[in-house]
């Protein structure tokens, strides 16, 4: 039986929230270290990788600068001291798995939401779960994906704006489903399924990200899993781990103003979408930093479905 203490509150819109937290400046740090090993940098290659992030860091204090283009950049600098394309998927290898295993649960998780009391919120939380596979907010290594698949039941919601979400989905026709990672958007899907079910009447459609970042899901990592087959995909144009409106696709900009409801999933896209105060916004994620645990007020590694208030 999966667990919520259902207790709904709406956070009210941080306005302010830009400048990079000093607390994130080690994370940073540690995420690009991580992302340089597994792309095999020699030591030399991974220092002028580093040297790179600590100024852009340093930048970021005088700069308008979010830490999703700091990763960024850090990023490109790694593919160049590979000599590879632009385009070039440093994670490829490691999405391709988190996929395939995620996939290899997807059927067991099925048959837990189909003889659920409440196999919409049963699923909305698998959906919320599988944001623990974020290699952004967890050093690549650090999580053991089956042992997290097995252990869903024991995460919880702590903030739980379910009545608005309900109302909101009632009232609308068409969804904007922002996704984050390879492997969490098999559960997604499983989710989206179950939103169909109980929602016809809504259009959803999904927005990825544009170009490989991380491990965050792209078109490519969406029709490998069968998403593209069950609803409509789109790029969002975002070549961040999150998206930056002002820096989406004129595509991805219009469905955004146009849609009755937009559900954000994962870390990145909370941190990017915050500053926006969209009553139409609900933030569907897993604490997994202490400094997001401040912001939202919820207890680390634990779930939220956040409405924004205006």
């Amino acid at each position: 039986m999966f667990i919520s203490n259902k207790r709904s509150t709406t956070i009210e819109n941080n306005k302010g929230f830009s400048a990079i937290a000093a607390d994130c400046f080690p994370c940073v740090i540690n995420q690009i270290l991580s992302t340089a090993r597994l792309a095999k940098l020699t030591d030399a290659q991974t220092e002028r990788v580093i040297a790179i992030t600590k100024t852009e860091l340093k930048k970021s204090k005088t700069a308008p600068l979010l830490v999703q283009h700091i990763v960024r950049r850090a990023t490109d600098a790694i593919i160049q001291e590979l000599g590879a394309s632009p385009d070039f998927d440093i994670y490829a290898k490691v999405k391709e798995e988190s996929n395939a295993i995620a996939l290899a649960y997807a059927e067991e998780f099925r048959n837990k939401i189909a003889i659920s009391a409440s196999p919409f919120e049963t699923a909305l939380q698998i959906a919320a779960a599988g944001n623990i596979i974020d290699f952004g907010a967890k050093r690549h290594g650090s999580i053991n994906l089956e042992q997290e698949l097995q252990s869903f039941e024991k995460t919880s919601f702590d903030r739980y704006d379910i009545e608005p979400f309900k109302k909101a989905l009632g009232q609308a026709s068409t969804l904007l489903y922002i996704c984050d990672n390879s492997g969490e958007i098999v559960f997604d899907m499983l989710f989206i399924e179950e939103l169909q079910r109980e929602y016809p009447h809504v259009q959803i459609v999904a927005a990825l990200r544009d170009k490989p970042i991380i491990n965050d899901a792209t078109l490519k990592d969406a029709k490998a899993i069968g998403l593209d087959r069950l609803i409509r995909t789109i790029s969002s144009g975002s070549v961040y781990p999150g998206t930056i409106l002002s820096e989406t696709t004129e595509e991805f900009q219009n469905l955004y103003n146009s849609t009755d409801v937009i559900l954000s999933k994962g870390q990145g896209n909370f941190e990017t979408f915050l500053p926006i105060a969209d009553k139409r916004l609900f933030f569907l994620l897993r604490i997994k930093c202490d400094y997001m645990a401040a912001l939202s007020k919820v207890e680390k590694d634990n779930l939220v479905l956040m409405q924004i208030a205006e």
